[in-house]
């Protein structure tokens, strides 16, 4: 998996790239952690016949490919070289391998630190330097190995869109995606609260989709006990899996948020009730090295049964994020009625109006907080992951990207 980068020569390295792995791994060993206290998975590919339950047979021959090629882009920021194919079928492997052995009761829980990315890989497409969904992948081998129903909670910045197309019919799999969203302007551009699914699967969408970024800890909490653990009870999964991007950390570059590394821990903590601690954490997104390390490091101590670094009673929420989960309370309030009463009192909170100590203002946070600037969502309606991350972070002039190798 640290084979898979980009071959083609340009003056700053791609925003998904091999050092994400190694920066993780290493705060990982500087803790403790690994591998001393945790048991390593051997490494697998995953099949064909596994990947056409997800994605179309002609999406996994086109992955399959690009082994024979030197390079290549699906699209202008996703690409592959003669190792991405190994690669992507390797971190699908481990990502169903490990499902298969916390439901069968084998390991407690688990985190696939792999790459490449996967939650925008849809039925049959690879966008958002995603190649095959892991995710998906998962969630079907933990119903292979017996669980009947799968929690996926994405938290990454983004809205993963192919999690959602994969399984927007299936009632079986429930997927619930925090991210920004600013009315369909922020990559990739899907997610909104309206989006609840389809035919039997109506109501096992939930999207929260964040109006602006600089959202931060308070708010993702305020969501987690509003909307996210409300739905999850009720809904009583078999196996957990969190896609877990790490872009909504403060400092990254691409998601200009605000959570924290505590931050992550407790969202970490606060889901290992909902399947009696079977949890599968799998890397998505994250794209500064230190927040990514930091952020990931906190997440694991979760799964070693460390207690979490944060308190959420005081979880107060921007004004932003507490309009966001009023919206989503009103729509999934007529899938979900255990939301009935939760939408009532916070209305009833919201039109009492903020108090100094209530409400902090989000944008004002991004302001303080991140070291980038500039109107981000103008460049994501380019359609680009690596733009933005161009312009943003590295101070680069867009210029068109050539596709070569298809």
């Amino acid at each position: 998996m640290l084979l898979h980068s980009e071959m083609e020569m340009k003056p700053n390295p791609h925003p998904e790239r091999p050092n994400r792995l190694r920066a993780i791994a290493a705060s990982l060993a500087a803790a403790g952690i690994f591998p001393s206290k945790c048991a390593l998975v051997p490494p697998r590919e995953i099949t064909k016949e596994e990947l056409v339950m997800v994605h179309t047979s002609d999406h996994v021959e086109s992955v399959e490919q690009t082994k024979n090629m030197l390079y290549s882009y699906f699209t202008s920021d996703t690409y592959a070289n003669g190792h991405s194919a190994c690669a992507a079928k390797l971190a699908a492997g481990l990502c169903a391998d490990l499902a298969s052995l916390i439901v069968s009761g084998r390991v407690r829980n688990g985190f696939a630190l792999v790459r490449p990315p996967g939650h925008h890989a849809g039925v049959k497409q690879a966008m958002g330097f995603c190649l095959h969904n892991n995710a998906a992948v998962a969630a079907l081998a933990a119903q292979k190995a017996g669980a009947k129903k799968v929690l996926i909670v994405d938290w990454d910045v983004h809205h993963g869109n192919g999690t959602q197309e994969i399984f927007e019919g299936n009632k079986s799999v429930l997927y619930i995606s925090l991210h920004r969203h600013e009315d369909g302007s922020f990559y990739p551009g899907t997610g909104a609260a309206d989006e609840v699914g389809d035919l039997d699967g109506k109501g096992f969408s939930v999207n929260i989709p964040w109006s602006c970024g600089g959202v931060g800890d308070n708010d993702y909490i305020f969501a987690f006990q509003h909307v996210v653990l409300p739905i999850a009870t009720e809904f009583a999964p078999d196996i957990t899996i969190i896609s877990a991007g790490f872009d909504a950390a403060r400092g990254d570059p691409l998601g200009c948020c605000d959570v924290t590394p505590a931050g992550y821990s407790q969202m970490t903590s606060m889901l290992t009730a909902c399947s009696e601690g079977k949890l599968l954490v799998i890397l998505e997104g994250g794209y500064n090295l230190r927040s990514i390390s930091s952020s990931a490091t906190e997440v694991v101590k979760v799964l070693l049964g460390h207690g979490p670094s944060y308190g959420t009673d005081a979880a107060a929420p921007s004004k932003e994020g507490m309009q966001t989960v009023l919206q989503v309370l009103d729509i999934q309030q007529k899938y979900w009625p255990v939301l009935v009463p939760i939408f009532a009192s916070l209305q009833v909170q919201a039109q009492q109006g903020p108090t100094s100590s209530n409400y902090v203002n989000a944008e004002n946070m991004l302001k303080r907080r991140m070291l980038t600037g500039g109107p981000g969502p103008v460049w994501w309606k380019w359609g680009s992951k690596r733009l933005l991350y161009e312009v943003l972070f590295e101070g680069r002039r867009p210029r068109k990207s050539k596709a070569k190798g298809k």
